[in-house]
């Protein structure tokens, strides 16, 4: 068990429908990080922005952007995690993959498809949450839209860090800003959200605002906003039981289950 996990926030800017160029850019940012690294959370649809023209960018389990994930993680050693389009079995999935340094994948199809932009028409959602279990470490990722549905992402598993990757616009940035405070808060956990800046092909402004926030809500990056970025944030296992222990306000949760297909 790690009782500190190093986690390297890329706030980037993404080019349109170009995985090549993306993974050359992505590349550079993480071979000029100098810190030891324990994951690497890169923005949703981090190879191509976030277009629903699938059929032209869509890549598979054993394509090249899984590779260039798996060679990541291995010559860095850390874990990398972001979400990328994946055909499988005739269906476009909006899928993250947490990639260990060991080439092991685990996987989250996107639950919440963005109906505003018509997302559910090109992409299936996910059925089911992902709790992994890395250094020591219960993690729960999830993408963008997700955010709004704070039952999906309800602390029952008692996990220690949620983690968004989105590409969130930013004529709705309030709407970030104040949720991703609200999941650490309300679920005991770090909450990490690592969002994308510039324009895409739709006109659409990312203005970034990745943030990271404590169990309690105190923000603890200092990111710069509009501009791409990379912050180094140390999570602290202890800081997690600490306020846990002393609060034990997860105790007194409702309970309920999800119907999940198995």
């Amino acid at each position: 068990m790690q009782n500190q996990l190093n986690i390297a926030v890329m706030q980037s800017n993404l080019v349109w429908e170009n995985p090549e160029q993306n993974k050359i850019n992505f590349t550079q940012k993480i071979e000029s990080i100098s810190e030891p690294i324990d994951l690497i959370v890169l923005p949703e649809m981090f190879t191509t922005g976030f277009t629903m023209n699938a059929v032209e960018v869509a890549e598979t389990m054993n394509g090249k952007t899984v590779s260039w994930m798996r060679r990541i993680a291995s010559k860095n050693n850390t874990a990398i995690v972001g979400s990328v389009i994946i055909l499988e079995n005739n269906m476009f999935y909006n899928r993250l993959l947490f990639v260990h340094p060991n080439g092991t994948i685990e996987q989250y199809d996107k639950r919440h498809t963005f109906t505003l932009a018509g997302e559910h028409k090109t992409y299936s959602a996910g059925t089911n949450t992902l709790i992994v279990n890395y250094n020591g470490w219960k993690i729960c990722p999830l993408i963008c839209y997700d955010l709004r549905f704070p039952v999906w992402a309800r602390n029952t598993k008692n996990y220690d860090v949620l983690i968004y990757v989105a590409n969130w616009p930013k004529v709705r940035i309030d709407a970030w800003d104040t949720l991703l405070k609200a999941r650490a808060i309300e679920n005991m956990s770090y909450c990490v959200g690592v969002n994308r800046v510039g324009l895409d092909a739709n006109n659409h402004e990312y203005s970034g605002h990745s943030a990271v926030y404590d169990v309690i809500g105190n923000r603890l990056d200092s990111i710069a906003l509009g501009k791409e970025a990379i912050a180094i944030i140390t999570l602290d296992k202890s800081h997690v039981e600490t306020y846990r222990n002393k609060l034990g306000f997860l105790n007194d949760r409702d309970e309920f289950t999800l119907k999940q297909t198995q």
